[in-house]
């Protein structure tokens, strides 16, 4: 299955250029010509590579990658920019960018970056799968037991998680119990990974 690569310019002609580029380089491409219309598609989901303008109309480049991390997507991203735009670029890849490409770019840097971007949406694409795993199996505790989860991952021993709740250890060892069968964890390294993997 052809790996998903996604344009947002509100240039036709790139966005046209790119996408037959990226086509004949065996991806699957779409392009949008605005971060708005892009966001209001389920491709935020998706697990591959956005390659986005960084001065666009109505939302920019930045604008878009701040949503796509409020919703946890586990798209990389490349950022697109203009001589004059490198230091927003360089702000956009501290904030987790992938690259960013100066316009007018050469072929093979362009499919380089979409390589390295693709690799690293792949390990990105299973965080945001076991995030979104754990993050369903909390939803299923209680409220003590998420407070005596809350305790457990920050290293408190059960006779003080006891003390702490106002309840008997042996309480503890049963909502203990019912939390890691409920988030499904093998032994405690397992539990706190599971939870440790829940965007804050």
């Amino acid at each position: 299955m052809p790996e998903s690569v996604f344009v947002v310019d509100d240039d036709a002609d790139i966005r046209d250029s790119l996408s037959m580029l990226l086509q004949a380089s065996g991806y699957d491409a779409k392009a949008f010509e605005s971060a708005t219309s892009f966001l209001a598609s389920d491709a935020s989901d998706s697990v591959g590579c956005l390659i986005v303008d960084v001065q666009m109309p109505e939302m920019d480049g930045i604008a878009l990658q701040k949503a796509l991390v409020a919703r946890h997507s586990p798209l990389q991203l490349i950022v697109m920019t203009g001589h004059a735009d490198i230091p927003i670029a360089v702000g956009a890849m501290k904030a987790g960018a992938v690259d960013f490409l100066e316009k007018p770019f050469d072929e093979p840097i362009l499919l380089g970056s979409v390589r390295r971007a693709l690799d690293r949406a792949t390990s990105a694409g299973d965080q945001a799968k076991e995030a979104r795993s754990a993050a369903s199996k909390v939803a299923l505790l209680t409220e003590r037991e998420r407070q005596v989860l809350d305790l457990i991952v920050s290293g408190k021993a059960n006779k003080v998680i006891a003390h702490e709740l106002s309840i008997s250890p042996r309480t503890v060892e049963i909502h203990r119990a019912r939390v890691m069968e409920k988030m499904d964890a093998g032994n405690l390294a397992d539990l706190v990974r599971k939870a440790l993997a829940i965007p804050s």
